[in-house]
Order: C-alpha cells, then structure tokens, then sequence
C-alpha cells in the first residue's frame, strides 16, 4: 500500500460546493478523495461518490477522526457511522486529526485503537496527522513504525517544515502536504511566477509539482473545475534542480493554520 500523489481535498467546502467539487474532481480524474468528520460534509462526498459510478476499487478515500472521538470506546463506533456518510465498508486511509489537547488522551491509546481498526478492515491504512517529532515518536512507539502511513501537516514553500518531514523520512513514514499553495499566497510570489513562465506552467502546478518531487503527497481542493483539471496537470511537470533549490530558498517558517486550544508545541 501507498499513498498517492495528488488527490482531491474538500476542506472547507459544504453542501452542494463540495458535492460539485468531488463530482467535478471525479469527472475530471481524480480517485483520491480526502475528508474528515469535522469538516461535516462525508455524506455528502459520499454522496457525489455513489452518483458518480466510479467503482470503489478505483477510489482511494481518506477521513480522519476528531479529538472528541479519541477515546478507545469512541474511535471506531465514530468509525463506523463515517462509514455510513460514506457510502463504504472502509476506508483506503484513516488519520487522527489532531493530537487530543493537553495529552488529555495519551496517545498509545489512539493509535492503539486506530490499529484495531485497520486489523478489522474498517481502514486499509492509519496515520496521524497535525504530529510533531515528539508526538510521531509516541505514536511509533505505541504501534511501530511500520503501521504509520503518513503525517498530513501544513507545508508549502513558505513552511516547509523540513525537521518533521526528516524524522519522517528516517522512519519510512510518507509526508501528505495540506495547505500546499498556502491559501493561495504562494501563487504571487515572484520566484514561483518566473519558474511557471519557463515551464508554461500556471504557478499552482509550480507549487504542486515541488511538493510532489520532494516526495509529499498533495491534496488541494478547488471549486472551479478548470482548476481542478490544470491542478491535475502538475504530476508531469518536471522541475529542475535550480527550481528547486530557489523554491527552497523561499521557507521562511510562515504557519498559517495553528488553532489556538488544539495545536500541539511545534517544531
């Protein structure tokens, strides 16, 4: 098992938005399709995904579970009615969110129960995700190493949280990147603008196409399907060394998602 490269995100997107966006993504090609039970809309996707006529074979589908469902007793029955928004007997890949506030649940417990998950078929694969150093060595510690698929975190060109993604790396554990094109801040840079001109690229397929050769998986989300089909685009674009190094040159540790009572100390 892997996770893929690009897959199609539906933070923040409601309703008919997000049933169009998944409808779209899949039309458009798409097969991953990434939700959560706090963004409250999987029944929706789930929704898109059954009117779509994609078999489910095809599809990679991933949630993930809320702080208040951390608890061993809570974990998989919050599971299993996710499952039912979703329209599926499982999922392709299953994440803690966020690491439960103040350790209030230790996180052998968690992942403990995410394992047991996955060992009754209701999830392909676990992770976690929001993790620091500290936190992924307590989770490898409760389940090992192996059982960890991936950490999503924040990371663009002006976060590239390079000391997590390395303590992954060493692990074997695959990074995802949310929030990849920084809510769209990114797409004016000038260093990103001159690199999409040599190409005849558009900057987000720059920005994409970056993540994706540092070998990070991508989960941009759009509600407009020219961009969902250009953001597609961004897997066959090959950057050169140079782009890559001036692009790394752009991290100036810029956190934009760092929910106060929720986030963990970071790195």
């Amino acid at each position: 098992m892997s996770i893929p490269a690009l897959g199609l995100g539906t933070f923040r997107l409601q309703g008919q938005v997000v049933i169009d966006s998944v409808r779209n993504g899949l039309e458009a090609g798409y097969r991953v399709i990434d939700t959560a039970q706090i963004y409250g809309n999987e029944a929706e996707v789930g929704a898109a995904i059954a009117a779509s006529g994609v078999p489910r074979s095809e599809l990679f589908i991933t949630t993930k579970i809320w702080i208040d469902n951390l608890l061993r007793d809570k974990l998989i029955p919050s599971l299993k009615e996710s499952l039912a928004r979703l329209r599926t007997d499982y999922v392709d890949l299953l994440l803690i969110h966020w690491p439960s506030p103040g350790g209030a649940v230790p996180v052998k417990e968690f992942m403990t129960a995410l394992a047991e998950a996955k060992e009754q078929g209701l999830a392909r694969q676990i992770g976690v995700s929001n993790f620091t150093v500290a936190l992924m060595q307590q989770a490898i510690d409760a389940v090992g190493a192996k059982a960890i698929a991936t950490n999503q975190i924040e990371l663009h060109p002006y976060l590239q949280n390079r000391k997590v993604a390395e303590f992954a790396r060493e692990h074997g554990i695959h990074i995802t990147s949310y929030m990849t094109l920084a809510y769209g801040k990114v797409l004016d840079d000038p260093v990103i603008a001159k690199i999409a001109e040599r190409h005849s690229a558009t900057p987000a397929q720059v920005v994409l196409a970056w993540a994706i050769k540092l070998g990070y998986a991508v989960i941009p989300s759009s509600t407009k399907r020219a961009n969902l089909e250009s953001n597609l685009k961004a897997t066959a674009l090959q950057l050169s060394d140079e782009d890559m190094v001036q692009i790394a040159a752009l991290d100036r540790g810029e956190r934009l998602t760092s929910p106060e009572g929720l986030a963990p100390a970071w790195d």
